[in-house]
């Protein structure tokens, strides 16, 4: 049991949602809870007895190579939140870790799983756990709950394919081209680690066209105003972009069902053509006015089947 008396780790972070941390759907924007994550990271890095760990003269950090997230409850304008971590699995030299993002009422708003990795914060070279944060770990251990496990997409080992040659070969769609900006990096002069989802919020509107589809309608039926939304994101960061370096971003759909699209996001170096990240995301169309998944019609899911791009993959 924690601080605040939950079985998912002790309180690390505590704030709430401002207006302009929301976006065009009237919620809580991606990039902003995944910045909120990596705030809390830092806490619960300090619980471990690395307080200096996202401290630009610290000798050592926290990298996170992989994030899994589940969004369960939207977060709007004004609504006040607090986060719990724990240490999950503890290994010689890299850790999966557990945050919980809940509302006031005590339920459950988005959930992280990052595996992260102890290493130097100049050259990010990996090395063992020291003794006092082993001893810390086992005193903040925590197993993932059921809403917090994946649900729809699989957490097994996997072999990055993400490339600008493979993004060509695949046809992925071009949906973001730029260069990161010194106040996109952290303390170490790195890319921080909403930005690509944060680039990918931005660019996404490309893959998907400038409407969502909704529902099929009865003859004379009013359509409902439509969005879109994220339930779920994995996340693996295989490079660090720093302010100077160009991106890109390319992405293709991996299936669909009538109430969810898959949809896979590559973030890549056009000059090298190395990547920097790769994701693959559950997305739904989601009622503005309900606040409720939507189950689009026929034609749209034909559409977006028709659209699924073979081979595709983290």
């Amino acid at each position: 049991m924690g601080d605040g008396g939950l079985s998912d780790g002790v309180e690390i972070w505590s704030g709430g949602v401002n207006t302009w941390e929301c976006d065009e759907m009237g919620h809580l924007n991606v990039r902003f809870w995944v910045a909120k994550a990596l705030e809390g990271l830092g806490g619960l890095a300090a619980k471990l007895g690395m307080p200096r760990a996202f401290s630009a003269g610290g000798e050592a950090t926290l990298v996170v190579r992989e994030k899994h997230m589940r969004f369960l409850r939207e977060a709007r304008a004004g609504a006040a939140l607090t986060m719990t971590g724990g240490v999950v699995e503890l290994g010689e030299s890299d850790a999966r870790l557990l945050l919980v993002m809940r509302h006031l009422n005590g339920e459950p708003a988005a959930t992280f799983q990052m595996v992260v990795a102890h290493a130097t914060a100049r050259d990010l070279r990996p090395f063992p756990w020291p003794q006092r944060v082993r001893d810390a770990a086992a005193g903040l251990k925590v197993e993932v709950p059921p809403y917090a496990a994946a649900r729809s997409i699989d957490l097994a080992p996997a072999q990055a394919t993400a490339s600008l040659a493979q993004a060509d070969k695949l046809g992925l769609v071009r949906i973001g081209l730029g260069v990161i900006q010194p106040q996109e990096c952290d303390v170490f002069g790195r890319m921080r680690g909403e930005m690509f989802i944060g680039r990918v919020s931005d660019g996404v509107g490309r893959l998907f066209g400038e409407t969502r589809p909704g529902p099929d309608l009865a003859p004379g039926e009013t359509p409902p105003r439509i969005g879109g939304a994220v339930l779920e994101y994995r996340v693996l960061h295989l490079g660090w972009p720093r302010a100077g370096d160009h991106v890109e971003l390319r992405s293709g759909f991996g299936g669909a069902d009538r109430r969810t699209r898959r949809a896979f996001h590559w973030m890549v170096d056009p000059v090298s053509g190395a990547p920097w990240a790769s994701a693959e995301a559950v997305v739904i169309s989601f009622d503005l006015d309900a606040r409720k998944v939507v189950t689009i019609n026929e034609a749209a899911h034909a559409a977006y089947l028709a659209q699924a791009v073979p081979g595709i993959g983290l």
